[in-house]
């Protein structure tokens, strides 16, 4: 059994993807040095956290005996030193949901590491976001929600499970072991780019320079491809509820916006984002989080927002999204006709 189960529960969009990316391009290093990277690859951890999400609570169906889960506790269960499992979907789970997990690592010290950003930064990114999740509500009307958790579409309801890091925080902290949390702030701009992995490693108990860097970025979508997937997320839901597509995730999220659209040339107009409120929203968090007393490894001042340089959908001009449009569209056809086997003969 091992030493140490280390949770990664979040938050979203605080380098979790380049942590991620880091433990799994280094697992060999990694378990050198004590420390499992459990799952061939880090999909069997989100498949994991799904089916431990989904299963084995009150009123749902068994777990699977033999499932994604448990295949994952049981590598954990033969690991002598610290594994980590990394995996936003845990973030919002409740104290139930959190001994559930505790009681399946009975000999070992279960252990939770919250990252988190400041909102100034992440206001703007969860909106980006959810533009790739099938997202109809538009920024203004976005931001407006987010103070009254008001919004017929959901989406501020998901953005505070996965914000509300004084809440998220306590709720762990309580469900495990005094001490068992910690919070990792994301360093500001400008920081050195290896200092989130280096606060992250000291959490693990690791030498953070045995490993490398190099791995590959999750960068984000800019503003006007942002806006040509809202109004094609308007088509698809036309009612702002319904069902998207069984096709959405894997081509329009994945093969065209996330492996596309993030990468496409002469992008750069971003999305910016200065708000008294969140500002204030900001300081209310880092008091509450002070007043918790919770290991931070980082600064809880970088959880001030700042203002985030950048336009705003009104100064984008329609052919900047119509340019972002014929890109998707390239994206889209080339990568069809690859997948149809289309050669340039038969294309003729």
């Amino acid at each position: 059994m091992a030493q140490r189960v280390v949770l990664h529960i979040g938050t979203m969009k605080s380098g979790t993807s380049f942590l991620q990316n880091v433990l799994g391009e280094n697992k060999a290093e990694l378990a050198e040095r004590g420390v499992l990277f459990p799952g061939r690859r880090w999909r069997r951890q989100v498949r994991a956290v799904r089916e431990l999400i989904a299963y084995g609570g009150p009123g749902q169906p068994p777990m699977p005996p033999a499932g994604y889960w448990q295949q994952l506790v049981d590598e954990i269960r033969a690991w002598p030193g610290t594994a980590v499992v990394s995996m936003e979907y845990l973030a919002p789970r409740d104290e139930r949901q959190i001994q559930r997990i505790r009681k399946t690592f009975p000999e070992s010290r279960v252990e939770a590491v919250l990252t988190c950003r400041d909102l100034g930064r992440n206001v703007p990114a969860m909106w980006l976001e959810s533009m790739q999740n099938g997202g109809v509500t538009g920024w203004e009307d976005y931001v407006a929600a987010l103070g009254t958790r008001k919004d017929g579409t959901e989406s501020t309801a998901r953005f505070w499970r996965h914000q509300d890091v004084p809440t998220i925080a306590s709720r762990w902290a309580k469900a495990l072991d005094k001490g068992a949390l910690s919070l990792v702030t994301v360093p500001p701009p400008g920081a050195p780019g290896d200092l989130l992995w280096r606060r992250f490693a000291e959490v693990l108990g690791t030498d953070p320079d045995a490993v490398g860097l190099d791995v590959r970025s999750n960068p984000s979508i800019d503003l006007p491809s942002a806006l040509l997937l809202l109004e094609l997320n308007r088509r698809f839901r036309p009612d702002g509820k319904g069902d998207l597509p069984p096709f959405y995730d894997r081509l329009v999220k994945h093969q065209v916006a996330k492996r596309g659209l993030s990468l496409r040339e002469g992008g750069g107009q971003r999305l910016g984002y200065d708000d008294p409120w969140v500002r204030a929203k900001g300081e209310e968090q880092v008091t509450r989080l002070r007043k918790a007393r919770h290991r931070v490894v980082g600064d809880l001042d970088e959880l001030r927002p700042v203002p985030v340089p950048g336009l705003q959908p009104a100064d984008v001009p329609a052919e900047d999204v119509l340019r972002a449009a014929v890109d998707a569209l390239e994206i889209a056809l080339s990568r069809w006709s690859r997948s149809r086997g289309l050669t340039e003969g038969e294309q003729r």
